[in-house]
């Protein structure tokens, strides 16, 4: 009987060249394209930077690979690396579960798709493997949105390291390895696992800038470290998911285990749709649908920032523990990422979304700063219930002071959701509207307009590396 590992491997050789359902091509595309687009908004960001730098160390000017928005090309390593930490640098990118998947996968699947001038078909593929894969290992383990006798609970060891067995999936599709070869992929990747860190990022302030404990091109390092070792005859261990007293749930810190979530229906049903997001707001996920609300009352009202004498957000319970979201300052402008107060003065004067929430002029802004000293956070009274009923629910309130009166705004999901309402989710046009505001100024609008129309339709492309190409500005 095959493991959950060789289950796993199986499910991405055959699903490399599969015709897969037109709804999960259609949502990897748009994946891809909004992780593309978060890569062009951060060229200039330091961590993006870091990431441009790193990337000559790996690779130095070798011609294999396209870093985006950078004129250079590199090594297959170094791109994908360099191309990971600039999709995340601004905290822009789509959310699946357990949380950030999109900029750890679609670096490797470009960079190697590039190289070995692949089809688009195979990196759409590629794609929603890892996805519906990690989506699949979210849901047997825990995770930070957990309910327990009505309550917020959230689990002592946490994080997103179990997506490194999808995005070693992706890479050894891309190579267009054996299922046998997969599985030994799939069982070095685990072996070589990053931890799960992310209750340290939660619990400390200032947070490392190691987002959520794990960077991005160092996952997309050890995916394909593992794909390599793989193909040059390593063995892989294939029990790791199916030794729950020895094997990965053990060693990952994992307290609940459900396998039966791994592998039934694989192939059969497609999970990762449900838990697909994006983000309308370059900033931690939790507050976006205070954001919304926010910026309603503020435009709807024409409230001017020095008008409003307080804010009062009510929004998820399982965050307000957190120092790293609770923080009243911040030491770096990497901070107001995460900082939901500071998210909130931003979001008030209603700075338009993108590498501007991340300029330094608007973060450390005298106004926002002020403002941000005048806004409370608690937490919504009906978060746990509205969750149980509903996870993708994100139940919020704001209260805004001004003018001798109190404007409330209210939202039960965020912009960007998948759920029962369709006005909760961004339409491809506003994707692609949020493209081209990443990509002015980094590459020309005729380079943009011909991406968009690529990958909208990557499953018709027979070359990535032309698409790669239109990615580089050339002058």
């Amino acid at each position: 009987m095959s493991t959950h590992i060789q289950k796993f491997a199986e499910f991405a050789h055959r699903s490399a060249s599969a015709q897969l359902p037109d709804e999960v091509v259609e949502e990897s595309k748009r994946i891809i394209l909004d992780t593309v687009g978060c890569a062009l908004a951060a060229t200039d960001n330091p961590a993006g930077v870091a990431g441009v730098e790193y990337a000559r160390v790996l690779g130095g000017e070798r011609d294999e690979a396209s870093i985006i928005g950078v004129p250079m090309r590199t090594s297959v390593h170094g791109a994908a690396f360099a191309n990971a930490e600039l999709m995340n640098a601004l905290d822009f990118d789509p959310v699946s579960l357990p949380g950030h998947v999109a900029p750890y996968v679609v670096p490797v699947a470009l960079a190697l798709g590039e190289t070995h001038r692949s089809s688009g078909a195979m990196a759409v593929n590629a794609v929603a493997v890892c996805h519906e894969m990690s989506h699949r290992l979210a849901g047997a383990m825990d995770r930070n949105r957990d309910v327990k006798d009505g309550r917020a609970q959230t689990a002592e060891v946490l994080g997103y390291a179990s997506t490194v067995f999808g995005i070693t999936a992706t890479a050894a599709m891309m190579k267009e390895m054996s299922s046998e070869r997969i599985a030994d992929a799939l069982g070095i990747a685990g072996a070589t696992s990053p931890v799960n860190g992310h209750r340290a990022w939660l619990m400390h302030a200032p947070s490392t800038t190691i987002k959520n404990s794990l960077m991005p091109g160092g996952v997309a390092m050890t995916a394909m470290t593992a794909a390599w070792m793989a193909e040059l005859g390593h063995r892989g261990d294939p029990l790791l998911l199916d030794d729950a007293e020895f094997g990965y749930p053990r060693f990952i810190g994992t307290s609940r285990w459900e396998p039966s979530e791994l592998t039934t229906g694989l192939g059969a049903q497609w999970r990762f749709r449900a838990g697909s997001q994006f983000k309308p707001y370059p900033h931690c996920r939790v507050p976006h649908a205070l954001f919304d609300a926010l910026i309603e009352v503020v435009r709807d009202n024409g409230l001017a920032p020095e008008e409003i004498e307080s804010i009062t957000a009510w929004g998820e319970e399982w965050a307000g523990q957190f120092p790293t979201f609770m923080a009243d300052h911040m030491d770096r402008t990497f901070d107001a990422q995460f900082t939901f107060v500071h998210g909130l003065a931003i979001a008030a004067h209603l700075v338009p979304p993108g590498r501007q929430w991340h300029d330094p002029a608007v973060v450390e802004s005298r106004s926002v700063l002020e403002l941000k000293d005048r806004i409370v956070w608690k937490n919504h009274p009906g978060w746990a219930e509205a969750v149980s009923k509903d996870p993708s629910a994100r139940p919020s309130r704001v209260e805004v002071v001004a003018r001798g009166t109190t404007f409330v705004g209210e939202r039960t999901h965020a912009r960007g959701s998948t759920s029962a309402d369709p006005a909760t989710q961004l339409t491809t046009e506003e994707l692609v509207t949020k493209f081209r505001h990443n990509a002015a100024g980094v590459i020309s609008d005729h380079a943009t307009d011909a991406v968009v129309e690529a990958l909208l339709h990557l499953e018709e492309v027979d070359d990535l590396r032309p698409v790669m190409d239109l990615l580089r500005p050339t002058d």
